[in-house]
């Protein structure tokens, strides 16, 4: 396995099949969506008239989160109901992580381990299901007989049903079957590459419009093709809207070269990353190809004044002026690699590098970073 595995990574050889799929909490007994022939398609040259006639406009609001995690596994403890914003919930929620396992020679050549990824989809699952699925699923959990306590609402959410939980009576299938049924959040897809990982999760009524889920992994790390840098990208269609989630990780660094580097990085995953084709559908097979593109990650872009300087505009809250050294802002230019992107308004400190569980920027020489 192991020479096979390194020959894979090393030499860019065509992927062993699988290397598209992904994890999803979806299984053959969920509703199928909407067949895609009973959506009306319009075509170039068609009036306005039968355009206003034949299309629908639909609302939905769109969560999109990136975390560079260091490394770390997440701790049972961990509220993430304030990052994701919980109490004002989106209909999709859409998050990446970058180095959710240390990127250690280890785990870039080795094998891939899902424990990690496994532990941040529970914690998620957790947090947008902890509230809403609770009132709504209490009907059923009370006519099943189930414990109201933390342990009896565990062993509900991992699927187990037990007859030793202080005397209560085993669940029945079909009690199970309604309380999952009723889950608020549904996994739709998550797929990791060495530390990049993504993970969509929608609402429970949303899914029945989602199709065409497919996924893309371009390494661009060590030797150019390793995971420890790169990129994982996610496609669907949204009713007649396809959209493409480009979770990334480029190439690090405060020299021009590094800079550099990241550029190609991009360029790199615009030219590899390739859907895999649907003989009976005209599907976008590049990043480019859909209609909503969102690229988000640790994009590693940085600031081009010093320390100093950088400290005292942050003290000042001056966004704008710092926004004018930095490089993914120059990127954005005419003539730039994100020529025409569009970028959310930034009125925040820089998120890089603080110390551990602090508020503070690393300050050590050998950690000290300028901010970005």
């Amino acid at each position: 396995m192991w020479p096979r595995l390194m020959a894979n990574k090393w030499f860019g050889l065509r992927p062993k099949p699988g290397g598209d799929k992904f994890n999803s909490d979806m299984s053959e007994t969920d509703d199928e969506p909407e067949p895609l022939e009973k959506s009306p398609r319009l075509r170039r040259g068609q009036s306005e008239t039968l355009w206003t006639q034949c299309v629908d406009n639909y609302s939905y609001r769109i969560f999109v989160g990136t975390w560079n995690v260091g490394g770390k596994t997440p701790e049972e403890t961990l509220d993430l109901d304030e990052w994701l914003n919980t109490k004002e919930s989106s209909d999709i929620y859409v998050i990446g992580f970058q180095e959710i396992v240390p990127l250690k020679a280890g785990k870039v050549f080795g094998a891939e381990n899902s424990r990690s990824a496994d532990k941040w989809d529970t914690q998620i699952r957790k947090a947008l299901n902890k509230n809403g699925a609770a009132a709504e699923n209490a009907s059923i959990l009370r006519s099943a007989t189930v414990p109201t306590s933390a342990e009896g609402e565990i062993l509900l959410d991992s699927g187990h049903c037990t007859n030793n939980l202080d005397g209560i009576d085993m669940l029945k299938l079909d009690d199970i079957n309604k309380w999952r049924q009723k889950r608020r959040y549904i996994r739709i897809a998550s797929k990791q590459m060495v530390g990049i990982f993504i993970t969509i999760w929608v609402k429970s009524e949303v899914r029945c419009h989602i199709r065409d889920l497919k996924v893309s992994s371009v390494g661009c790390g060590i030797m150019g093709c390793l995971g420890n840098k790169g990129s994982v990208s996610i496609s669907m269609s949204l009713h007649e809207t396809s959209f493409c989630f480009v979770c990334t990780h480029l190439a690090s660094g405060e020299k021009e070269s590094d800079g550099i580097r990241r550029n190609s990085d991009v360029a790199e995953i615009l030219k590899r990353t390739c859907f895999p084709r649907d003989s009976t559908l005209d599907l976008p097979q590049t990043i480019l190809g859909h209609d909503r593109i969102i690229w988000f990650g640790d994009l590693n872009y940085r600031l081009t004044i010093a320390e100093s300087e950088a400290k005292s505009l942050i003290h000042q809250k001056d966004w704008n002026t710092l926004q004018l050294t930095d490089q993914l802002k120059l990127e954005k230019n005419p003539g730039g690699l994100f020529d025409g992107w569009q970028e959310g308004h930034i009125d925040f400190s820089p998120t890089y590098k603080y110390v551990a569980n602090s508020d503070e920027y690393c300050g050590t020489q050998e950690k000290r970073r300028v901010p970005a």
